[in-house]
């Protein structure tokens, strides 16, 4: 092969499958039979974490996210620690790790100590089925869409045996909302991800990346619809700013975590980032092509290109905790259910209709990017048009402060016009 392509040498670190299959067909040779295959998932479960999870979590999701968020708040974020701050997060894991686990007298120690174990497994078991490369999936199942949103609902019994064993109203309070955001927020993230599902023919999502590379365009452009659906949607199963009412320290102090301390509640954090990762992968696999980036993969490594896509995605979960005031927890559930939920669905006739017509052109290439134009055009109006329905009235907006008398407060007796 041309030494610009994915050649069939080991050593080339643009395809890293090289190198595991050397390592593996050399193993297989020497260790009895069948314990290859557990040594190709312990491969796959390091290399992903040493070259993706770890970087991401020292260096983007605590130090980027800190740094990031200081500046788009003015302030400096961690600087002291290290040149440039860069060491904060090993003395943040230090000081946690040294820190007293207090446990309330009153509350189910098992449950307590469980939930953080239960919490951080479903984060490891999301990366099976997210292709990072070509021939770089731990477990390239048929059915990957459907294992994704399977095992990302298990947080959310977690986070609930959290609060509950805690004996704590606050803690209570939190994990009833966990609950009750992912039961409002799961419907319409369905909804979007169908829409993608309908278009591509596939619930496989090595096949999604396929199915983009094929075209020659992103799901996203397709379906910008279901793209802004699914980021609001897992900003809220999240718990990401400015939808984080389980942890709103002005109404019920950290929610589910108040009574955890110590690692205990490291694992909860370092987790929710974990989770926030999983997520960009996924929507990026999903949405935005995967590890392909129409041919640049011929040149530069496709996990390069996954990790790259990934994190531009996770910065949009950075860029709305920076900017964004919280929601109150009844604007939250009202959103879901007044506004996505009957978007999601008209989307999802449009999609359908246009899945159907497609299939009677024989799936003609030119017939792909009109319906991306007509969805782009349509998304704008219809959201627009859906919010005036809902009673969103821009024009009253002011556009300098009013005063109290202007603005129909109050107003001395005797004064009035």
């Amino acid at each position: 092969m041309t030494p610009f392509l994915v050649s069939d040498k080991w050593y080339d670190l643009r395809d890293l499958g090289n190198l595991s299959s050397a390592i593996l067909e050399a193993a297989d040779r020497v260790l009895p039979f069948g314990v290859v295959y557990v040594l190709a998932a312990l491969i796959g479960f390091v290399a992903s974490f040493l070259l993706f999870v770890l970087p991401s979590q020292l260096i983007v999701g605590v130090y980027g996210e800190r740094r990031i968020i200081g500046r788009m708040q003015s302030r400096l974020g961690p600087n002291r620690v290290g040149p440039f701050g860069l060491l904060q997060p090993i003395a943040d894991a230090i000081k946690l790790i040294q820190k007293e686990a207090l446990t309330p007298t009153q509350a189910d120690r098992a449950v307590m100590y469980i939930a953080p174990i239960v919490f951080v497994m479903p984060a490891v078991l999301l990366w099976a089925v997210i292709p990072f490369g070509e021939r770089m999936v731990i477990a390239d199942i048929p059915v990957g869409l459907m294992y994704f949103l399977a095992v990302s609902a298990l947080p959310v019994i977690a986070t609930f045996m959290a609060g509950w064993s805690s004996n704590n109203k606050y803690s209570l309070f939190g994990a009833m909302r966990i609950v009750a955001m992912a039961i409002s927020y799961e419907s319409p993230l369905v909804l979007a991800l169908l829409g993608a599902v309908v278009m591509a023919g596939t619930i496989s999502l090595s096949g999604m990346v396929g199915w983009a590379d094929q075209f020659d365009i992103w799901m996203v452009f397709v379906q910008p619809l279901a793209f802004v659906i699914y980021f609001i949607c897992v900003s809220a199963e999240l718990n990401r700013t400015p939808v984080d009412i389980a942890e709103a320290e002005s109404e019920i102090v950290a929610g589910y975590l108040t009574e955890y301390s110590g690692m205990k509640w490291g694992l909860f954090y370092g987790m929710d980032i974990g989770y926030a990762l999983a997520a960009s992968g996924f929507a990026v696999t999903v949405f935005l092509g995967g590890w392909t980036f129409f041919g640049l993969e011929q040149w530069v490594p496709g996990w390069l290109i996954f990790i790259a896509k990934t994190h531009l995605f996770y910065f949009l979960f950075i860029w709305t905790r920076g900017t964004l005031p919280r929601l109150r927890a009844d604007q939250l559930m009202a959103f879901a259910w007044k506004f996505l939920l009957p978007l999601g669905v008209f989307n999802l006739l449009v999609v359908t209709t246009e899945r159907m017509l497609w299939s009677e052109q024989d799936y003609a290439k030119g017939l792909i990017y009109i319906f991306a134009l007509v969805n782009i055009v349509l998304s704008v109006v219809l959201v627009y048009a859906w919010a005036r329905f809902n009673g969103y009235r821009p024009e009253r907006t002011p556009t300098r402060p009013r005063l109290v008398k202007q603005a129909g407060g109050y107003i001395p007796v005797g004064e009035w016009p």
